[in-house]
């Protein structure tokens, strides 16, 4: 029978996810923080189900080393994506369990952190966590934004390209400045989308393109019954017309013979009118 490794008593074993605290109870700084951090997260969902692996997620505790538990600084990113790790559902984000850091941060920037996001956090992801691409996005000043990547250990800015993207090598997507109405809030959201700038849809929006166009679908075949109706009718009235003057041919004298030719009937029909 195969023996279960255990650690040697002299070596303590790093705490799991099912140990460590996932929650502070703290709100986000606002509704439009948690529902920018909602619309990136439901819009990537969709593009995440047509991979085999991958997971995303925000405003949960990401843990990243063991000093970090023991001075119980808990504060995790507003939103991380991670790939190459199994799907499933995570309390928090233990790096040691996972094998890797996440590969993109986004803080939602306002008035009380952004300070700490842009420096403190900012070098944490960096020389710590070790994060190929960094984000930030002020939901209440949408032209404070700015990417970084990774290169030789230290992040450089990503520039705005000419579509007005800032592009995630990473997930080979793109971030945008939309304008638009989400859970009923008209304002700037930042977005992904694709690298040609379509834009990747929540689920609630694929399901109401869907039901648009199931609508017009019905529209359509509504119209072509309609069509097709009109056409029967026309082409009813137009035999009606036809029997209606092979009726005063007849009563005008002429043959039957005479009549099928002059109008095309078969003389068994106007046999039938005689």
């Amino acid at each position: 029978m195969t023996q279960t490794p255990t650690a040697p008593e002299n070596i303590t074993l790093p705490p799991t996810q099912e140990e460590l605290p996932y929650d502070d109870g703290t709100p986000m700084e606002s509704q439009r923080h948690k529902l920018q951090m909602d619309l990136l997260i439901d819009a990537l969902q969709p593009w995440l189900e047509q991979r085999n692996d991958g997971y995303v997620g925000g405003n949960m505790f990401v843990y990243y080393s063991l000093a970090q538990v023991k001075n119980k600084d808990f504060k995790g990113p507003d939103f991380f994506v991670v790939l190459g790790v199994p799907k499933g559902e995570r309390k928090s984000w233990v790096v040691w369990e996972e094998g890797k850091a996440p590969d993109v941060v986004i803080e939602l920037l306002s008035d009380s952190t952004a300070a700490a996001d842009k420096n403190e956090k900012k070098l944490i992801y960096q020389n710590q966590m070790r994060v190929p691409e960094y984000f930030w996005y002020d939901p209440f000043n949408p032209g404070d934004w700015a990417g970084f990547s990774m290169q030789n250990s230290i992040y450089q800015p990503i520039p705005v390209n000419s579509q007005n993207q800032l592009v995630s090598q990473s997930l080979g997507l793109a971030l945008q400045r939309w304008q638009g109405s989400y859970k009923g809030i008209e304002a700037t959201w930042l977005r992904w989308e694709t690298l040609e700038g379509e834009l990747l849809a929540t689920a609630d929006e694929i399901a109401q393109q869907e039901s648009q166009r199931a609508e017009q679908e019905r529209q359509r075949a509504e119209q072509e019954h309609q069509r097709a109706e009109q056409e029967h009718q026309r082409a009813n009235m137009i035999e009606q017309q036809l029997l209606q003057t092979a009726r005063n041919l007849l009563q005008s004298g002429m043959t039957v013979e005479q009549v099928a030719k002059l109008t095309g009937l078969a003389e068994s029909a106007i046999a039938d009118l005689a």
